[in-house]
């Protein structure tokens, strides 16, 4: 602390130097966002203004949607802002709220597609006792188990190891990630750094080690007790499950449960931008893709606003001016 001062805010390095890169990389990144907007709104109102999705299945595809739309927004807005500014920097504060609220994110998305892996195995392995097992009060205690699990987890060792910032204050980065800000703390972060790896691994690697035991004895099942014609609409039910899983346990476990190193700075940043964005833009795409009744909802509701509008429309007839 001799030679050290403290930070007052956090230069974020982005992606690139480069105006010229960082203007067509603007487009790119925003359009995306837009996308992810729309399609996690899109499917959250379907399931609301829709009785037929009021299931346990769909109620928890909201929370999904609600916290891939609340994980695409912690970050990207600023990248955007970013991208065409020269003064990229972030207060203190602010740097440490965001990575914090990162955390809490994904922690929740890592319990909630646990939960989820549960909610199918129940549906395909016990459907007699599936309402019972699966009734609105068990869903909602499920869910806030899901956010408070992830709030004390995040919260508590942030608390117990607060984190002070000096200068260099840069960070090779486009948003305030943990692995990135722990570099500029002004002691030694190596009791930080395990304990994120001790959490990363009970939030990572429990959830992920549920999955793998819900989708064994899901395909168990479905191979004794179903019969073949119907086992193609049972796998269906979890195909998008499945897809989802693998591309965000995947590339979390890449960035959080591997050695940090000087080399693994830029993988960082690119591994993030696709757990941060692509990930979340991606989801609506394969649950709506994959799932008939939603598309058949989802045309339904096209086919009522277009015929709203031509009837709209077809009462509207032209004035006509009487003349001797």
């Amino acid at each position: 602390m001799n030679n050290k001062t403290l930070a007052t805010e956090v230069i974020l390095l982005g992606f690139s130097n480069d105006i010229k890169t960082n203007i067509c990389l603007f487009p790119i990144f925003f359009l995306i966002y837009m996308f992810c907007v729309f399609g996690n709104c899109l499917i959250i109102c379907l399931i609301i203004l829709t009785p037929s999705l009021h299931t346990p299945m769909y109620f928890f595809l909201v929370n999904l949607s609600f916290i891939d739309l609340s994980y695409s927004s912690s970050g990207i807005p600023k990248l955007l802002v970013d991208l065409l500014s020269t003064h990229k920097t972030i207060s203190v504060i602010g740097c440490l709220i965001q990575f914090k609220v990162v955390l809490l994110i994904g922690v929740t998305e890592c319990q909630l597609l646990a939960v989820m892996a549960y909610d199918r195995y129940i549906a395909i392995c016990r459907p007699l006792h599936y309402h019972v097992l699966m009734r609105w009060s068990v869903c909602f205690y499920l869910a806030a188990f899901t956010w408070i699990f992830s709030f004390i987890n995040v919260t508590i060792p942030s608390f117990a190891m607060p984190i002070t910032l000096c200068n260099p204050n840069k960070i090779n980065h486009f948003m305030c990630e943990v692995l990135s800000v722990l570099r500029l703390s002004c002691y030694d972060t190596s009791l930080q750094e395990l304990v994120i790896f001790s959490i990363g691994f009970i939030v990572l690697l429990l959830p992920f080690g549920l999955i793998i035991v819900s989708y064994a004895c899901i395909i168990s099942s479905v191979l004794k007790k179903i019969q073949s014609a119907r086992r193609s609409k049972a796998f269906s039910t979890c195909t998008s499950h499945i897809t989802v899983v693998a591309m965000f346990f995947g590339f979390f476990m890449i960035t959080y449960l591997r050695p940090s190193s000087t080399d693994s700075l830029n993988q960082e940043k690119y591994l993030l931008i696709f757990c941060v964005l692509i990930s979340p833009m991606l989801n609506p795409l394969i649950y709506s893709l994959n799932n008939k009744e939603v598309k058949k909802i989802l045309v339904k509701y096209i086919l009522q606003l277009n015929m709203t509008h031509y009837s709209s429309a077809s009462c509207k007839l032209p004035a006509r001016i009487w003349t001797d």
